[in-house]
């Protein structure tokens, strides 16, 4: 102990900007373990300068905008526990849904917060990728408020126009792979649950059900989008801040005090959540009227229920349906069961660690959950130099236009390394994760080309190099026929390196050209094209099976 307490006297005699340097070797956590040792390091660790440090060790935002957003928080600590806890485990690609084209999600710091933008499937235009415009449309937003606490809003659309629909965070675990929207049921007193009551989470409804609660809590929490609100999501270098500022202001309002929002100040008191929704009012509009006559049926429905597990585990069949509980009362007991946990419900977004599988990294999904799935997106390294993201067109040169084809289908392409199933050999898979077309054979998941990265092709490029270098070629084999994205058939081909940075996929037989470039998506949405969002519950995941783009409307990039 009196090591320790020795220990803690030489730190407070170090100049804090000495300290400063040797926190950036410490976690935050270790920093809040410091004040656990020793009563005396408290106002050390509480420090400005020492909380900045750990923000910018954090790497999510250049030391400029850290500045920037210190203005709206209360303290840099309070801003690194955002950055840690909400930030990070979120920023990257997540993705839905095996046959849909736009269910591509990117999330992204915005100014204060963290945004989710879908990448819409477009076409790229004369300019190319990188000086055209991308569209994106809006997802969601998580708001840090100057005390820390995280404000989830959801993104949609009604028929008046575009609109907000506020709700909770529920967690983010620091490794999540999962994202899920939901509706919450909350208590505004603590009350203690009977001992035999049943409880069943919101996975656990039938699928009907859970898409008519966010229908009904979206239809009853949701406001209309002013028009500074509408398209300014994320800083930008000419931005004024002053107005991102005040955006992040009324949408902090709007959270706070609902429809009333605007005659509002924060400082207001408020004595209901005007974001929730009392659980009476959803059995009314879920068309049950009656709530006695609900009960009892619940009370029958319970009892049925018991009596045939009962009977199931006994090893006893019933010959009689009397006395089973039919899936329609099973159901309702369910949502019975779900609703009664609360006096309210509302909106909510919850980012967990799930056991997923996967298929040549696309991961496996629910098809009936409202949940997005993050893709594990590699870094290139010495010995996996081409693995990341990378975007392109079909068609050589890159970003030539004819008359008869003004813009070419944007594709996006995660490219990784694994071993052969006989592991004589390493491969490089391209597997697309978005195709700006209106209707798509191969769907999202699907491996464009497979190709040998230790066997080299002697192949030569069909066309003229455009003034450009060729490094290396590989063999390897192209997407053709087949269908579904388990059994698509391939045709041979290799893929060529420039000294640009810039791969080729060509088909032998066919002479098509896949050229690819990496990209940063967060610099290309910053400058892209804001496309209003899908209604509420379709803009999160649109649960359809159409292979068709849904935000096909003759739209092009310049």
């Amino acid at each position: 102990m009196s090591d320790l307490q020795s220990s803690s006297c030489v730190l407070l005699l170090l100049p804090e900007d000495v300290f400063g340097v040797i926190s950036r070797f410490l976690s935050p956590i270790d920093i809040c373990n410091l004040t656990l040792s020793c009563k005396s390091l408290c106002e050390l660790v509480d420090s400005e300068k020492i909380w900045f440090v750990q923000c910018e060790v954090v790497k999510l935002l250049p030391l400029s905008e850290l500045v920037q957003w210190r203005i709206g928080v209360s303290s840099y600590k309070v801003l690194c526990r955002f950055l840690v806890e909400v930030m990070k485990p979120l920023v990257g690609i997540w993705v839905h849904q095996n046959p849909e084209l736009g269910n591509v999600v990117y999330v992204m710091p915005g100014f204060l917060s963290v945004v989710g933008v879908r990448i819409v499937p477009q076409e790229v235009g004369s300019l190319g990728i990188e000086e055209g415009r991308v569209m994106w449309s809006p997802v969601f937003e998580i708001i840090c408020g100057f005390d820390g606490v995280s404000r989830f809003f959801l993104h949609g659309r009604d028929r008046e126009g575009s609109c907000l629909y506020p709700g909770f965070v529920m967690g983010i675990e620091k490794s999540c792979n999962l994202l899920l929207l939901e509706v919450e049921p909350r208590r505004r007193e603590s009350v203690l649950l009977e001992k035999n009551e049943a409880r069943f989470s919101f996975c656990m409804l039938a699928f009907s059900d859970r898409r008519k609660l966010i229908d009904i809590v979206t239809g009853c929490v949701g406001l209309l989008v002013p028009e500074l609100l509408s398209g300014e999501l994320f800083s930008r270098l000419k931005d004024d801040k002053a107005m991102l500022l005040e955006r992040r202001t009324m949408l902090l309002r709007m959270h706070k005090f609902g429809g009333d929002w605007n005659d509002m100040n924060l400082e207001d008191e408020l004595s209901s959540i005007p974001i929730q929704v009392d659980v009476n009012e959803m059995w009314k509009n879920l068309g049950y009227d009656n709530e006695n006559q609900i009960q009892v049926t619940q009370r029958k429905s319970f009892s049925r229920y018991i009596r045939s597990g009962m009977k199931h585990i006994l090893g006893r069949s019933s010959s009689s349906s009397k006395n089973t509980a039919s899936s329609s009362e099973i159901k309702r007991l369910k949502l019975q069961s779900f609703l009664s946990s609360g006096d309210s419900v509302g909106l909510s977004i919850k980012a967990s660690k799930a056991n997923l599988s996967s298929y040549r990294g696309w991961p496996n999904m629910h098809e009936t959950h409202f949940a997005l799935y993050k893709l594990p997106i590699k870094n290139p390294v010495d010995s996996e130099e081409y693995a990341g993201l990378w975007g392109g067109t079909f068609g050589w040169p890159p970003g030539k236009c004819t008359e008869d084809k003004p813009g070419k289908a944007l594709f996006l392409l995660m490219l990784t390394y694994e071993e052969s199933q006989d592991g004589s050999e390493r491969l490089l898979i391209g597997t697309k994760i978005l195709e700006g077309t209106h209707y798509v054979m191969h769907p999202n998941g699907s491996a464009m080309f497979v190709v040998k990265i230790d066997s080299p092709s002697f192949e030569i490029f069909p066309f003229d190099t455009n003034g450009e270098d060729f490094e290396h070629s590989y063999t390897g084999e192209g997407i053709a026929k087949g269908y579904g994205f388990r059994y698509p058939g391939y045709k041979p081909g290799s893929l060529f390196v420039t000294s640009k940075g810039l791969l080729m996929f060509v088909w032998k037989e066919t002479k098509v050209v896949l050229t690819l470039q990496r990209l940063n998506l967060e610099e290309l949405l910053k400058k892209g094209l804001f496309v209003p969002p899908l209604p509420p519950s379709l803009n999160f995941t649109y649960l359809t099976k159409s292979h068709t783009n849904v935000f096909a409307s003759g739209r092009k990039t310049s």
